[in-house]
């Protein structure tokens, strides 16, 4: 196996409150290789965003606590010198934020936000710099970006907002791109724009991407490996082929199963995960699903740490015939209706 451009270990990260500590994150572990795209999927609130921006070392709050390593060309990213960090972000490592409307100064042109991380990482005049992002944001789709490059945020669509904001993280041909649910909030043909888009320059650049969100189907479009996030720990991680034709985890069927069925007959009742989100507040010392899980049994009160074979690991108790396990569970859910 090739050494991995990113590898993080034992990622732990906590926050003081007046109610008691908060675990966001609670002993992570992944890698990304070069090339690879790592689809990172969980529903909200199961530290997805937390992770990567503890890796970038955004977050501020005095009272956060972050530990463990995150290797990244032989480098620890949570140890290097702020100076050494500045000079990674925007260039070696860029992050598509999840809301581009925020992600962008109001009070400053588009085109300005592309040439400043342009100048901040390159010796560039002001206006190769201009020349420059034009180029990006025609590279990206943008329409007239000749004219676009000098408007202003809210002079934008979402799309061309969140164009905008991959034109930027690809400035400087980074190495890892990082993309915080880069298709929230818009319509599905756009979505699927945007994600053609990150694919393609992918290819021309050779970039990375830890691409993060909640929905299924987009891991399935553009994953190469998936990792599977709930109460801020990896319950399964593997190929895209192992997480969606062989899930291992019982939080994995349950995120499969949710999703609406085109083909087939029409079932009577939309597939649910039982039960409420895991609180951040009471995180058990089991296993973290433990709780919502249809097949929990004594052994869940002792935390399962993610094991298996070739490459497809899982955090479960249950026994290996979990395809048997699976199919006995499904075989329970309300009949089908009619096409």
């Amino acid at each position: 196996m090739p050494e991995p451009l990113l590898e993080v270990r034992d990622l732990r990260v906590t926050f003081r409150t007046r109610r008691g500590t908060v675990t966001a994150v609670d002993g992570l572990s992944f890698s990304v290789l070069e090339g690879d795209t790592l689809g990172v999927v969980g529903e909200s609130g199961a530290g997805k965003s937390v992770t990567v921006l503890s890796l970038l070392r955004l977050i501020r709050d005095p009272n956060a606590r972050i530990t463990g390593t995150a290797l990244f060309g032989g480098e620890d990213l949570l140890s290097m010198p702020e100076s050494d960090l500045r000079a990674v972000r925007g260039r070696d490592i860029s992050m598509i934020f999840q809301n581009p409307m925020t992600a962008l100064t109001p009070v400053y042109p588009i085109g300005w936000h592309i040439a400043e991380q342009l100048r901040a990482h390159e010796p560039m005049s002001k206006a190769a710099a201009r020349a420059r992002a034009i180029a990006l944001l025609r590279e990206v789709g943008m329409p007239n970006p000749e004219v676009r490059v000098d408007s202003y945020p809210h002079q934008l669509s979402g799309g061309m907002r969140q164009r905008a904001c991959i034109a930027m993280a690809l400035a400087c041909n980074p190495r890892l791109l990082i993309a915080d649910e880069p298709s929230t909030a818009l319509d599905v043909t756009t979505q699927a724009q945007i994600l053609e888009l990150m694919l393609r320059l992918r290819n021309t650049h050779g970039s990375a991407i830890v691409l993060i969100t909640h929905d299924m189907g987009v891991i399935s479009e553009t994953a190469d490996r998936v990792l599977v996030m709930y109460g801020g720990r990896a319950v399964e991680h593997g190929s895209r082929a192992d997480v969606f034709r062989r899930p291992r985890h019982p939080y994995t069927w349950g995120l499969l199963d949710s999703v609406p069925r085109v083909t087939g007959g029409r079932v009577r009742r939309l597939a649910a995960i039982p039960g409420s989100p895991l609180s951040p507040f009471e995180v058990p010392t089991g296993c973290v699903f433990a709780a919502r899980c249809p097949h929990r049994h004594e052994a869940c009160a002792q935390r399962p740490e993610l094991r298996g074979v070739d490459g497809h690991l899982d955090a479960c108790w249950l026994p290996d015939n979990r395809a048997e396990i699976r199919q006995q569970a499904r075989s329970s859910q309300p009949a089908e209706v009619g096409p």
